[in-house]
């Protein structure tokens, strides 16, 4: 079926697997579950950004004579 549509069959397959994890018919991460362990990876980059520059600005500030 896969190379009558030009599509790899092992392409095919994993389309087919995550199908059925989608739908409940096998264990393993949704793919709602990975868009969201994306989402929250890149907010923890960039929560972890943000502490690091106001680490740095307190460190300046705290150095800075009154």
């Amino acid at each position: 079926m896969g190379e009558q549509l030009g599509i790899n069959p092992e392409t095919l397959r994993n389309w087919v697997v995550q199908a059925e994890v989608d739908e409940g018919h096998r264990r393993g991460t949704t793919t709602s579950e990975s868009q969201r362990l994306v989402e929250l990876e890149k907010e923890v980059r960039e929560l972890r950004r943000a502490n690091s520059i106001l680490g740095s600005a307190s460190a300046f500030f705290a150095s800075v004579p009154d």
